[in-house]
């Protein structure tokens, strides 16, 4: 099986600005995910798609050939992800001269993620067949119980079901996707061209290591939960 890994690290943020350069802990917060790709040694190659010089120049340092920029329409903060790792797959095979069968997504915003967590959720793929997975945690909040939505100038619980649920432990177990890894069948990306499609598996980690740095607030909680994770 040959499994592309893509990083996307876009040079500017809205949420916290020029993050993925901005250091976590003593190094730039993008060294925690391409550090994590090159550990686990499971990739037959990494790229790193970035409209960034400074964060092309910081890959560089760590062992990664960025030999391509990523287009302006694709680095805005309205650009979506999935155009973006197709994108790298496409530029990435005419670079390499092959064609991958596997594209794993890796967040750059997901600095708590372990090897592990790569390793394991890509064995769960392989082993349920899926055409693709995503991780997830457990959710705070859930659409049958604690989520509401305005319809007609009223407010009412995101999804209603038969019966009143009136318990947290009566509602249906909901996860909410993490945005750490993403896993497709190269089939499936191209075809399907979205990150939930019919044949979507979850592997699920943790809460304190499902942390997306997404705001200034997410930043400064992952910092102190390193700092704290030290002493």
């Amino acid at each position: 099986m040959s499994i592309l890994c893509t990083i996307c690290l876009r040079g500017g943020s809205k949420g916290v600005p020029g993050k993925n350069s901005r250091h976590l802990n003593g190094k730039p917060l993008m060294d925690y995910t391409i550090e994590q790709a090159i550990e686990c040694g499971l990739f037959e190659n990494i790229v790193v798609s970035t409209d960034s010089e400074t964060i092309a120049e910081n890959a560089r340092r760590l062992g990664i050939d960025v030999w391509f920029t990523r287009p302006a329409e694709l680095s805005t903060d309205k650009a979506a992800k999935v155009p973006v790792i197709i994108h790298a797959l496409h530029e990435s095979e005419k670079y390499y001269k092959k064609t991958y069968s596997v594209v794993m997504d890796l967040d750059g915003t997901s600095p708590l993620r372990k090897v592990s967590d790569i390793e394991n959720s890509l064995k769960q793929f392989q082993k349920s067949g899926a055409n693709n997975l995503v991780t997830v945690c457990k959710s705070r909040k859930n659409p049958y119980f604690n989520m509401i939505e305005k319809r007609n100038d009223r407010y009412k619980v995101v999804i209603d079901s038969d019966t009143p649920i009136n318990r947290r432990q009566d509602a249906p177990e909901v996860y909410e996707m993490n945005a750490s890894i993403y896993i497709w069948k190269r089939h499936c990306l191209l075809e399907e061209n979205r990150i939930i499609n019919t044949d979507t598996d979850c592997y699920i980690m943790p809460e304190d290591r499902s942390v997306d740095i997404d705001t200034e607030a997410d930043f400064n909680y992952v910092e102190y939960l390193m700092a704290k994770n030290k002493d």
